[in-house]
């Protein structure tokens, strides 16, 4: 009598606790777009680290723009860079179209080292402005002391 019992029991209890689950676990897609966000915003500063140039220093206003321009270096020893990539002065252009579609208002920036003759620098925006582009501009840095002046005289 007590096994009828136990047996008829036992049997309501099991198809209840064997239910799958209708609920989704979030918790590791969490844990994983944590990771993730720490890991981009460790590596997306070391990302806009391209040719090493020592921008000279001006107190120009910046330029703040959604699209990201074309940028072309010249290093201290006068060699020529689109974007990150080495290349020869007379492949520019042609590179400069193929990139940009012959789009005459594609915005391209030139940083050039602060030791490299201002020459260099002149020859490669005649270059890009001889091909068609209009939108090209220079790269400086804010001068370090006098923005902290600025700051210290405010108050």
């Amino acid at each position: 009598m007590a096994g009828g019992v136990i047996h008829g029991s036992g049997r309501g209890r099991r198809s209840q606790r064997y239910r799958p689950l209708s609920e989704i676990n979030v918790t590791p897609f969490v844990d994983v777009m944590l990771v993730l966000l720490i890991v981009f915003m460790v590596t997306a500063p070391l990302l806009t680290v391209g040719v090493p140039v020592d921008l000279p220093e001006t107190e120009a206003q910046m330029i703040s723009d959604p699209q990201e321009p074309l940028v072309i270096s010249v290093d201290r020893e006068g060699s020529v860079y689109l974007q990150d990539t080495n290349i020869d002065l007379e492949k520019l252009v042609p590179r400069l179209i193929a990139i940009t579609g012959s789009n005459p208002d594609a915005k391209i920036f030139v940083r050039g080292d602060r030791a490299i003759a201002y020459g260099r620098i002149m020859e490669v925006m005649g270059l890009v402005n001889a091909a068609g582009f209009k939108k090209v501009a220079l790269i400086a840095e804010m001068p370090r002391d006098k923005g902290s002046s600025k700051q210290g005289s405010g108050g």
